[in-house]
């Protein structure tokens, strides 16, 4: 049974910072490139950060320089340090493991609500 379960969300004063995880079960997790997106009341899906199988990284313009992705294929595990949180980083947090190989399954976590608030 495939699993993505998201952790660390919260409440967070701006300028504060949020580590996400993102446990995977049920694949071969070293096999998926791993994305976290997130989704504002009203607003539609974006791609937050990506890490492929090699560990290569990039990110949205608009957390540029303050959310950096990683991952743990021992533990299963992409997280995503978040630091100088804004309020406009308000949103549901999900965890996204697409396959590399044929059927390239895609698969999603239930998501993790932030909230930067004061």
């Amino acid at each position: 049974q495939v699993q993505l379960v998201e952790s660390g969300g919260g409440l967070v004063q701006p300028g504060g910072s949020l580590r996400l995880s993102c446990t995977a079960s049920g694949f071969t997790f070293s096999n998926f490139v791993m994305s976290w997106y997130r989704q504002a009341p009203g607003k539609q899906r974006e791609l937050v950060a990506t890490i492929t199988t090699s560990a290569h990284s990039t990110w949205a313009d608009s957390v540029k320089g303050r959310f950096t992705i990683s991952r743990d294929n021992v533990k299963n595990t992409v997280y995503l340090q978040m630091n100088s949180l804004k309020p406009e980083d308000t949103a549901v947090y999900y965890c996204n493991a697409r396959g590399t190989t044929i059927p390239r399954n895609n698969y999603w976590g239930q998501g993790t609500q932030v909230t930067v608030s004061s």
